[in-house]
């Protein structure tokens, strides 16, 4: 369902957005600089990929949170191409068991909530909502394979925003992508212009599952100055 056309402000509405929005940055920036080492340890320095689950549910409410957090993340032209599919009941599980890959299976199921991170390769139809300064959907439609890039990559940014914001809120994540893409939209999303992109089993780890961290490659290795 395509949402309505959005009113782009204009004249003094305008102004007064913008001067709020700058002044909403200054606050922030006044209020808080930087995360200190305890937040960064917990969204990625010292966080793990995790493959065993507690028995603890996941409130829908904090789903809804994490959702709100992601959905405040940057994507081009505003175009915010995800959609997030939340695999709770057994028979949604046993549906998404037909994609994976054997060693994942018990992984997904042991988990409180699996994830289909999926984008929308029509998202520019909702452009005149999301981005009503003027009407960009020109720039997409008829044009399958602009489409399909862009709405890739920008759903794989706000998959990894997905990912954080859980993390933020206390939660542990495991992304998989030992799965079927092809099989996956067979099964949930067929008749629509859903493609999945990758899975994320979520909820609070079992870390005894966990082996030692794998090196990362340092900064002269993957970085240059140019």
């Amino acid at each position: 369902m395509t949402m309505a056309v959005s009113k782009a402000p204009t004249g003094e509405t305008l102004e007064k957005l913008r001067a709020e929005a700058h002044a909403q940055i200054r606050g922030l920036r006044e209020r808080i600089g930087k995360l200190d080492n305890n937040g960064i340890d917990l969204i990625l320095r010292g966080a793990r990929s995790h493959y065993a689950w507690q028995d603890k549910p996941v409130p829908r409410e904090m789903l809804e949170t994490i959702y709100d957090i992601t959905a405040s993340g940057p994507t081009s032209m505003n175009t915010c191409p995800a959609r997030f599919f939340f695999i709770e009941t057994p028979e949604a599980k046993k549906r998404l068991t037909k994609a994976l890959k054997d060693k994942n299976i018990d992984k997904m199921m042991s988990a409180p909530v699996t994830v289909i991170i999926a984008h929308d390769v029509e998202f520019w139809k909702e452009l005149p909502y999301l981005f009503p300064h003027e009407d960009r959907r020109p720039h997409f439609e008829g044009k399958a394979e602009h489409s399909e890039a862009t709405a890739f990559r920008n759903g794989t940014l706000q998959g990894a925003y997905f990912m954080i914001a859980a993390r933020a809120l206390g939660l542990d994540v495991g992304a998989m992508s030992g799965f079927s893409n092809k099989i996956v939209d067979e099964e949930f999303f067929s008749g629509t212009t859903l493609k999945s992109n990758f899975l994320c089993n979520l909820g609070y780890a079992d870390e005894t599952a966990l082996f030692h961290k794998l090196p990362r490659l340092p900064f002269d290795k993957a970085c240059k100055f140019l």
